[in-house]
Order: C-alpha cells, then sequence, then structure tokens
C-alpha cells in the first residue's frame, strides 16, 4: 500500500477552530501504522486553535503536501469558514482525487460536500447535521462509520477513533489494527447511556439542540448556499 518505495504518506487538514479530538483521534490510530508517516498539514505554519483553545502546530503547509495516500479531513466549529475557502477546498479536492482513502470525522464531511466529493456517496457526519448531507448529493446515513469507496465518514467526534480502526485494517490488515487497539486499551465503558441522540434523555438531546442551534442554523445557510453552487437540488 506504498507509492514506490517511500512510506504510506497520511495527511490531516488542519484550521482554526476545528475539534481538536476529530484530528487527533485518528492521528492516535494511523500514526501507529507500520511504514507510514503522518503529517499535519495548514494554511500556513503558525499554530491553529481548536474549537475550545488547544493550539496545535501544523508540520507543513498544504503546498508543501506530498500526493497522500489518506487524507484525513476533522471537523469542527471553524469547518464553516473552510467551506467558503476556495484554496483549501481545491487541496481537499486535489489530495482527495490522488489519496487511495479519505477519512472525514464529524462536521468534516461537509468540508468533503463543499468540495464535491460526496455526490452520489453515502455518508454520515454528527447527528445535528446529518440532515444537511442532502445538499451535497449525498444519502445520509444513520451509522457511526461509512464506507463508500474509498470515503469513509463518521459519526460525531469519537467516532473517528472507529473510522481509523477500520481504516488501519484496510491499510494493514485487521491484526494491525487489533494490536493498535489493545495499545491504546479502546474498551469504552461511559459511565452514561447518552451517547447518541436515541439513547439519551430528551432533555439532554434538547439541551444540545440549543446549545448548537446557532452554528446549526448558519451550517445550513451555507449547505444551502453551496448546493446552489453545485447545482444540486436537495
Amino acid at each position: 500500500m506504498t507509492r514506490g518505495d517511500r512510506p504510506l504518506e497520511i495527511g490531516a487538514l488542519l484550521f482554526e477552530g476545528l475539534d481538536q479530538l476529530d484530528l487527533t483521534g485518528p492521528f492516535e490510530v494511523l500514526s501507529q501504522l507500520p511504514d507510514a508517516v503522518f503529517r499535519v498539514y495548514g494554511k500556513t505554519t503558525a499554530p491553529a486553535r481548536d474549537m475550545h483553545g488547544l493550539r496545535i502546530l501544523p508540520d507543513a503547509r498544504l503546498d508543501e503536501a506530498l500526493n497522500l495516500d489518506v487524507l484525513v479531513v476533522p471537523g469542527g466549529f471553524g469547518q464553516e469558514a473552510v467551506m467558503d475557502d476556495e484554496e483549501t477546498l481545491a487541496w481537499v479536492e486535489r489530495q482527495a482525487e490522488d489519496a487511495t482513502h479519505v477519512l472525514s470525522v464529524c462536521t468534516g464531511a461537509l468540508i468533503l460536500g463543499a468540495a464535491g466529493l460526496l455526490r452520489g456517496r453515502r455518508a454520515t457526519t454528527h447527528w445535528a447535521v446529518r440532515h444537511l448531507l442532502p445538499f451535497f448529493g449525498a444519502f445520509g446515513v444513520d451509522e457511526r462509520v461509512v464506507v463508500d469507496g474509498k470515503v469513509t465518514s463518521t459519526a460525531g467526534v469519537t467516532a473517528g477513533l472507529d473510522g481509523a480502526l477500520r481504516l488501519a485494517a484496510a491499510l494493514r490488515g485487521e491484526e494491525a489494527a487489533r494490536e493498535i487497539q489493545l495499545f491504546m486499551e479502546y474498551a469504552p465503558q461511559p459511565p452514561f447511556d447518552s451517547g447518541s441522540v436515541t439513547s439519551a434523555p430528551l432533555s439532554v438531546v434538547e439541551g444540545v439542540r440549543l446549545r448548537t442551534q446557532a452554528i446549526t442554523a448558519r451550517r445550513e445557510a451555507t449547505a444551502r448556499r453551496i448546493a446552489t453552487k453545485l447545482g444540486i437540488e436537495a
């Protein structure tokens, strides 16, 4: 799964206002693959702050990236600005064209959609915005991980770990993926059964909806505008 004699090139998009776990979750998994290099790319080499203030330093600029074998696109509130950033969208589209695998985490799927990469594909994203996927020509699926061709999309935040493990198995075999899972001791036992909209109490669901109401409305407006630009009727 390498091009020539070089290691597998894995690269993640870094942008202001991402959710760090959307990036660091897949990094934890995929950086452990044998004969692979995981790098983080930003528009500049300046640190980016995640949506809660954590600073992350990119390895290089977007224009310094090699042709990636695996492209990782995280989400987060900052995804809104990326969807209007033609330079970054062009980079995502170009890298996705050459890559053998593309992984989106949470609302990173909306970035893929804005780059025109979800047309005709089954995909998932965070439950609060899954209804927006048809604006990008995608078929929204209520699943934690969805694989359609070269594109693997995941639901919100922590689902990026599951998607990355699925991808690790595809790249280096199930045994390697299982070893990574064990090394991480990834066997979640959350204290509350509120990890999905179907299991959480109604009051909790409504609380999260209220907390994300403004950003969800902006995301819908952006999705509608981009659908028009892409010539998609949803």
